[in-house]
């Protein structure tokens, strides 16, 4: 069974609650009993580990071809005559 996470926007208690996807919102708040308690979005729980695709396809780092980007020359690399190099 999924594990859901609910808030109250009335006085905040949060906790995480076991239901069936089936099941219907809870939305009676367990602390104070304000019909404001609602479902947080969260990350999914769990972790892709092994050699399939987005291990070969996702993981590391780019292998682009691009040329690395020339420094600008010590002496202004803003080519002079801007506020930092008064002529």
């Amino acid at each position: 069974m999924p594990i859901y996470e609910y808030r109250c926007q009335s006085c905040g208690f949060q906790k995480e609650h076991m239901q069936k996807m089936s099941d219907a919102p809870l939305t009676n708040c367990p602390s104070c009993g304000a019909e404001s308690y609602t479902k947080l979005l969260s990350a999914a729980g769990f972790q892709l580990k092994g050699s399939g695709w987005y291990a070969t396809d996702f993981k590391g780092g780019s292998s682009s071809a691009k040329p690395a980007a020339k420094e600008a020359p010590a002496t202004g690399g803003c080519g002079g005559g801007c506020a930092c190099h008064p002529s």
